[in-house]
């Protein structure tokens, strides 16, 4: 019998003003309550703006749903227009932390050298982060797909203590497949979860949670997570109440029969 859960973050991105954020954390509340997640932890990430809100309507009304930020600096405080601290979030009910979001490092110049800035100031912290990699379609048509994701997984991981790695938890998003409709094959994600838990073991992280990011919906979700993986990084389905709950509901019902 496994007593291991699944992951699910919905990453709203850049959608919802603060009104829109209420509405459908008070949707998902309402799915919930009928029935409940009993195997799967669940994250949401909104804009910003929306988290405070966010925070009060899961609190108030006690929704069985944590709070994770989008992206965070790795400095305390000073001159970053823009951006916001660690303990500026964590006020905020934030508990857990997106790092190295394939946006960030492709639209916004996020290195691998300030990624792992990043998520060793996420652990110093005491915070859980998840660390995301993937690879472009470039790299996946040159079959270099392997060795790309385990350079960006060693080169974030290595500079961990073994306590501070416990609290990361790794997201695989092919950039091919994100917001693009086409998900990766059963085939392509097995392969490599295998490939991710093999770098994960030799990083003393094979208890670790791994997720799997890009086109997710209801219907691929309970494909998808008996290919090695723990859960997923929703984008586009999370912003629907019926659609975020139904991958939760698809998860929950695989695990279910693993117990």
């Amino acid at each position: 019998m496994s007593e291991r859960r699944a992951l699910v973050v919905g990453n709203w991105k850049m959608n919802l003003d603060f009104v829109e954020a209420v509405h459908l954390t008070q949707q998902m509340g309402v799915l919930l309550r009928h029935e409940p997640a009993g195997y799967v932890d669940v994250l949401v990430a909104p804009p910003f703006v929306d988290l405070r809100s966010v925070a009060s309507v899961l609190e108030s009304e006690r929704i069985p749903v944590g709070l994770c930020a989008q992206h965070v600096n790795d400095h305390e405080s000073g001159a970053h227009t823009g951006e916001t601290s660690i303990s500026m979030l964590t006020r905020l009910g934030v508990a857990t932390f997106l790092v190295g979001h394939s946006e960030r490092r492709t639209h916004y110049g996020m290195s691998d050298d300030v990624v792992g800035a990043t998520l060793l100031a996420v652990v110093r912290a005491a915070q859980r982060a998840i660390l995301c990699v993937g690879e472009d379609l470039e790299v996946r048509e040159a079959g270099e797909h392997g060795e790309f994701v385990t350079d960006q997984l060693e080169s974030a991981i290595r500079a961990l203590s073994p306590a501070q790695r416990e609290l990361v938890t790794v997201a695989y998003e092919p950039l091919w497949a994100i917001g693009t409709g086409r998900s990766a094959t059963d085939e392509e994600v097995r392969e490599m979860a295998q490939v991710m838990r093999e770098v994960l073991s030799r990083l003393d992280m094979s208890d670790g949670r791994l997720l799997y990011g890009g086109s997710i919906n209801a219907e691929n979700a309970s494909e998808l997570i008996g290919q090695g993986v723990d859960g997923f990084l929703v984008g586009g389905a999370s912003l629907k109440a019926e659609s975020f709950v139904a991958i939760l509901r698809a998860v929950d019902d695989c695990y279910a029969e693993l117990r």
